[in-house]
């Protein structure tokens, strides 16, 4: 049932938690699959309007297959899944949940994988490595804090773009992105680390909320 599903995405999203508390969280959601019960595609329609988005981006079908893309809090892979179908090839995934990273490897989409957290030890990428890094559904309560935009501007070369893909109302529902998410994202800008392509409200993100789309060119 929606209900039953939507409860445990907010067992995920449950304040007070640390971050490694909240991937073992991932990791027992993972198993048996039920996260991907859970959050099928008519609870959770992120990684849909993720692609559609990715592919509104790069119109040219014939060039996806060149782009590189980083998936930060890659879960089961449903970004992912969704990217390939669009014709997108070379996808990495970053999950610091080993539950999700199995289920993620599992698909056979991904090139790489790094099993870590985005503000975490994560110079095992190399600045400028990707034309894209993108966070679908990886923002929440207890989740990415705003000083991941700084990892997430870092691993995308000049000229690439930096994707994130959020249910609406945690700009104002979670402490961490409250006030602060929106004019950190306005302050980059002014610092000269990005520019804004699109900030777009979706409907039907998940669970009925709706989501919002922002997209940066990094420079």
């Amino acid at each position: 049932m929606a209900e039953d599903a939507s409860a445990a995405n907010d067992f995920a999203h449950a304040p007070n938690l640390s971050k490694e508390e909240i991937a073992l969280r991932y990791s027992k959601w993972a198993q048996g699959a039920q996260y991907e019960q859970d959050l099928s595609e008519e609870n959770f329609k992120g990684p849909t309007i993720t692609a559609d988005v990715l592919a509104e981006l790069f119109p040219d079908e014939d060039s996806r297959g060149d782009v590189y893309i980083l998936d930060v809090a890659a879960g089961s892979g449903f970004a992912g899944e969704k990217l390939v179908q669009k014709g997108f090839q070379k996808l990495d995934a970053l999950e610091p949940s080993e539950g999700m990273l199995n289920l993620a490897i599992s698909k056979g989409i991904y090139t790489r994988t790094f099993q870590t957290f985005l503000n975490g030890p994560t110079n095992c990428i190399l600045s400028g490595s990707y034309d894209v890094a993108l966070i679908c559904g990886g923002m929440g309560e207890g989740h990415i804090p705003c000083s991941g935009l700084d990892e997430l501007i870092r691993v995308v070369r000049p000229g690439g773009l930096a994707v994130i893909v959020m249910r609406e109302k945690y700009l104002t529902s979670v402490v961490e992105y409250k006030d602060r998410l929106e004019p950190r994202m306005k302050e980059l800008e002014l610092e000269g680390k990005w520019s804004s392509v699109m900030r777009r409200v979706v409907p039907k993100y998940s669970f009925e909320n709706n989501g919002v789309v922002f997209v940066f060119r990094v420079l």
